[in-house]
């Protein structure tokens, strides 16, 4: 990539990653948004969708592409609130998604602020593997990632936790199968260039 591609990369993965902390400030600081924005993802397509959005990310950090990244963040941020809110939900997730809004919104500790830590440092970490090309290592972050969603949801959600674990699971093979047949296909198509 030249020098002004490079730069044009940079600054519009910066605006991206402007509008996903800007998110994250509207969901910290506005009551309305959280709630709208929660009732909405009571909808289980949101909960499928998500863990999907990992193909892309792996696929532009392997492309070395920060614009890309930015933009399936914001995706993977936004993504709680594309569905409308379902006219039923069971009541393990609205369980479950009560107990996320109080986590959310109760009393913060250096212990909760490092979970919540855990989740960007994450992607960074499969960013990082990918963009190094390191399939090995990406596959191992994106199963502890998954892996950790669901043990942190059972832990501390309880029974209504377990109302991740289908997401989590159908997410995780899809996004593996797809990323390692993706990649194995650029790399085939690169060595046979001359």
């Amino acid at each position: 990539m030249g020098d002004r591609k490079k730069a044009r990369d940079r600054a519009v993965a910066a605006g991206l990653f402007g509008l996903s902390a800007g998110f994250v400030i509207a969901m910290a600081s506005s009551e309305a948004f959280f709630d709208w924005a929660f009732a909405r993802h009571e909808n289980q397509l949101s909960w499928f969708i998500r863990p999907l959005f990992i193909i892309p990310f792996c696929w532009f950090a392997y492309k070395r592409s920060l614009t890309g990244i930015a933009a399936v963040v914001l995706g993977i941020l936004t993504s709680m609130f594309w569905f409308p809110a379902p006219d039923e939900a069971s009541e393990q997730v609205k369980m479950f998604l009560q107990f996320e809004k109080d986590w959310l919104t109760g009393t913060w500790t250096f212990s909760k602020g490092f979970m919540a830590l855990l989740a960007p440092l994450s992607l960074g970490l499969l960013a990082l593997a990918f963009w190094k090309r390191n399939k090995l290592v990406g596959g191992a972050v994106m199963a502890m990632m998954a892996i950790g969603k669901v043990a942190w949801s059972v832990q501390n959600a309880g029974d209504a936790g377990a109302s991740v674990i289908v997401p989590a699971v159908v997410g995780l093979i899809a996004c593996m199968g797809f990323v390692f047949w993706a990649l194995r296909r650029a790399e085939a198509k690169a060595a046979a260039l001359p």
